[in-house]
């Protein structure tokens, strides 16, 4: 049981950094030590076994499901998966709060986040080649654009929309030194995606009291859509961005830091945008919350300073460290 515990509460660290943006949960695994097993336990998986769950009720069907699900350490997943989710809940119960009473504070600290993150990984940035200076200027092109869709053009949160996302988000979020909650900021998903979490739990407590189920209807729809994209993404489109980092890394890794530093234009136009008069005091609470922010990200950065998780980040199936 204190195994188990140990692993719970990793899985808390790492579900508080994942629903931060700016913050890499995969960069948490690499420091509790449980990352290269985490890696380990999602390339387990094999495709070819989901044929064989209509056939469960055959011996061989059974015992080939049976071994995978062994390679791929399940009661590690399935502990490490309840303390994410809990450390989730948790944060976005707070970010969804902030958000309503005091989004320049907010967003001010997403902004500390977020230029820590791409000031700490600048330095595995390269602009040696024509390549790599074409990916720099797309990644900074295409986040600053997406970065000022105003509020009122309404991004949609459609269940297409809100699986590709979950797609590509949950991918990020087990890079080391890559956020999924950034790029879930960034496609203007990450505050309706906590509201909507939280709504749903509000709602789930009222129907235990005798309200209608069809109030869960929306809500549900909406998450079971994100968590079917992250669960295809993180069996599939992970490999993708493994591959990536893998073959064209300084070139994927520069695109990544180019998106960060783009997207700083989000978190500044919702500061500034944010009702209220702009008081010396409101002005120094703002400041405090970025610094506060950046503070967070080079706190992480200090412990992992001897650790080259992207470059690791990249390795397709657990071996020992030799560092």
């Amino acid at each position: 049981m204190r195994d188990w515990l140990s692993i719970y509460l990793k899985g808390i660290f790492m579900g508080a950094a994942d629903a931060v943006p700016g913050v890499s949960g995969g960069t948490i695994a690499l420091i509790t030590g449980i990352y290269e097993r985490l890696i380990g336990a999602i390339a387990a998986f094999d495709p070819a076994v989901v044929a064989d769950l209509p056939r469960a009720y055959d011996a061989d069907a059974r015992g080939r499901i049976a071994a995978m699900l062994r390679e791929m350490d399940l009661p590690f997943l399935i502990a490490l998966g309840l303390g994410i989710f809990t450390a989730v809940v948790a944060v976005t119960d707070v970010v969804s709060s902030v958000e309503k009473t005091n989004p320049a504070i907010l967003f001010a600290f997403f902004f500390g986040l977020i230029a820590a993150s791409a000031v700490v990984l600048w330095s595995e940035v390269s602009l040696d080649t024509n390549g790599e200076r074409a990916a720099a200027v797309v990644g900074f092109v295409v986040a600053f654009l997406m970065a000022g869709v105003p509020a009122s053009a309404n991004v949609p949160h459609s269940p297409l929309v809100l699986f590709l996302v979950g797609a590509v988000a949950i991918s990020a979020m087990i890079l080391p030194g890559v956020s999924g909650s950034f790029l879930l900021l960034l496609f203007g998903q990450y505050i309706y995606l906590s509201n909507t979490l939280h709504g749903f739990i509000d709602k789930l407590g009222a129907v235990a009291q005798g309200a209608s189920w069809e109030s869960l209807v929306g809500p549900f729809v909406s998450i079971a859509s994100f968590m079917a994209g992250a669960a295809v993404g993180i069996l599939t489109f992970s490999r993708v961005v493994e591959w990536a980092l893998s073959n064209y890394h300084q070139i994927t890794l520069t695109f990544l830091v180019a998106l960060m530093v783009g997207a700083l234009r989000l978190p500044a136009i919702r500061v500034l945008g944010a009702d209220g008069a702009w008081t010396s005091t409101r002005i120094a609470v703002v400041l405090i919350a970025a610094l506060a922010g950046a503070a967070a990200v080079l706190l992480v950065d200090h412990y992992t300073d001897d650790l080259d998780y992207v470059e690791d980040s990249t390795e397709p199936t657990p071996a020992p460290r030799n560092d």
